[in-house]
């Protein structure tokens, strides 16, 4: 992608995420959101969701990016956003890092309540069917980045009742 830092660990699985990352993602709570970045196109302003999610918890930055139908990969601090993106050659438009989204914004300047692993667990057979979610919960509402199949979805508000919330840690 062009990313300067940016080289992902694809995890499948709650357990798995949990044993890479439960601990990290607990001691985030507490912490206040002071930041986030995310890459748009300069042309016309499109988020490109293929691309992680940057946020920054008062100095300790979370990379949540989701790819393919269930794989999630969190790393800590390793991107640099003020490096221009390089390497791209599609559809003639210029990704840029950005600290812009309305979605996100209500949560910069508030403190991380809960933080939980949220698991796509619907009745009947579905192909997105454990797919993960990282939910951040302020006193604003909840925040998630999610797993749209093959791409991040940020979502606000409550969470579905086909997902098992799980905690960070066991």
């Amino acid at each position: 992608m062009g990313i300067s830092g940016f080289e992902p660990s694809f995890l499948v699985g709650i357990e798995a995420v949990r044993q890479a990352h439960g601990a990290r993602l607990a001691a985030l709570v507490g912490r206040r959101l002071t930041g986030f970045a995310l890459v748009r196109f300069a042309e016309d302003g499109d988020w490109y969701a293929e691309c992680p999610v940057v946020l920054d918890f008062d100095g300790t930055r979370v990379e949540v990016c989701h790819t393919k139908f269930d794989e999630l990969s969190i790393d800590w601090g390793t991107i640099r956003t003020t490096a221009v993106i390089t390497g791209w050659d599609e559809s003639g438009l210029t990704p840029e890092w950005s600290h812009r989204d309305a979605r996100l914004e209500p949560f910069v300047g508030q403190e991380l309540r809960d933080l939980a692993l949220i698991e796509w667990r619907p009745a009947g057979r579905d192909l997105a069917a454990g797919t993960l979610a990282v939910e951040f919960v302020f006193d604003a509402g909840r925040l998630r980045i999610a797993n749209a199949l093959d791409e991040n979805s940020i979502e606000t508000g409550p969470a579905r009742e086909t997902h098992l919330r799980h905690r960070p840690e066991h």
